[in-house]
């Protein structure tokens, strides 16, 4: 998965294919638990360009988003939102497998 380089970036890819951010940090131990099962995750959904985005850097980002925990998970095809998987909660892969699994195309 690779990482979110600009806000415009964030737009730009909005406005394209179907996409994944990931919102994460580096400090945050649920998201580190859900690293090692992401590669699996993007496999079984290559629909979908998923990125990371560090929380840290881009927090006026999230604000706009709403994304108030993380690990969390934010859908977009067409400049559409389609899904949101936002919480404080530690995440399983049958979460974010279903959450992935019942996106709209």
């Amino acid at each position: 998965m690779r990482r979110l380089q600009s806000v415009d970036e964030f737009h730009d890819l909005t406005e394209q294919k179907p996409v994944v951010f990931m919102f994460t940090a580096g400090w945050c131990p649920d998201c580190r638990v859900i690293d090692p099962i992401m590669p699996e995750v993007e496999n079984s959904f290559k629909d979908y360009e998923f990125i990371s985005v560090d929380r840290d850097e881009f927090i006026d980002l999230c604000i706009e988003k709403d994304i108030y925990g993380i690990p969390s998970f934010l859908a977009f095809n067409n400049g559409q939102e389609k899904g949101r998987f936002v919480s404080k909660d530690r995440k399983t892969q049958e979460e974010i497998e279903s959450f992935l699994a019942k996106l709209p195309k």
